[in-house]
C-alpha cells in the first residue's frame, strides 16, 4: 500500500469518526530555523484570519498527500524547495472547531530550513522569526495557532495563569 493510500485511509476513518465533511481537510506547518519558529501575517486583503499571524496552512486537494500539500504549499507562500528543507516531520492530526463550531480534520507537520529569508506570496504581509515561547506575545494570531503548535511540540500545556510555557530542551 502506498503512503497516499494509507493517508486517504485514515482520512476517511477520521472524517468518519467525527462527522467531518470530506472539503474540511487542511494542512498546518511550522516552519522552524536555528530553534526559531516562523510566524505569517496574512494579507490584509484576504477574507478571513486577515491581520493574524499564523503557520502555513491549506486545503487537503483531492488526490493529494498531506505530505506533498505541506511541501506544496510551503513553496507557494515562502518560496521554500525540496533542497531548502532539512526535515519534514508529521505530526499529530487534530480535529479543531471553527468558529461556526464545523469540525476541521487538520494534519500537522514541521519543516526545518536552512534559509532564513522567505519569499511571502500575495497571502501574506510579513513574517517574523520568533522563540516558541514568545508567541503569546502575538495575541493577535488565529485562534488555533496554540493548538498547532501544542501538537508539534513547539509549545506545552498552558500554566496556571493562561500562560504559554515552551517545551523544555533535550540537551
Amino acid at each position: 500500500m502506498s503512503n497516499d493510500n494509507a493517508s486517504a485511509d485514515v482520512d476517511s476513518g477520521l472524517h468518519l469518526a467525527f462527522g467531518i465533511p470530506a472539503g474540511r481537510t487542511v494542512i498546518a506547518t511550522v516552519i522552524e530555523w536555528r530553534g526559531k519558529i516562523a510566524l505569517l501575517k496574512r494579507s490584509r486583503s484576504l477574507g478571513h484570519d486577515s491581520g493574524l499571524w499564523h503557520c502555513i496552512t491549506g486545503f487537503l486537494e483531492v488526490g493529494v498527500s498531506p505530505k506533498q500539500q505541506a511541501i506544496d504549499e510551503l513553496f507557494e507562500e515562502t518560496g521554500l524547495q525540496a533542497e531548502d528543507l532539512l526535515d519534514l516531520r508529521p505530526g499529530p492530526h487534530l480535529v479543531l472547531a471553527d468558529g461556526a463550531g464545523n469540525p476541521w480534520l487538520v494534519h500537522t507537520f514541521t519543516v526545518s530550513t536552512s534559509q532564513r529569508r522567505l519569499r511571502m506570496d500575495w497571502e501574506h504581509e510579513s513574517y517574523r522569526w520568533i522563540s516558541a515561547s514568545k508567541v503569546k506575545r502575538f495575541s493577535n494570531r488565529v485562534s488555533w495557532l496554540d493548538d498547532v503548535l501544542t501538537a508539534t511540540g513547539h509549545l506545552t500545556a498552558l500554566g496556571p495563569s493562561g500562560s504559554i510555557a515552551a517545551p523544555a530542551s533535550s540537551g
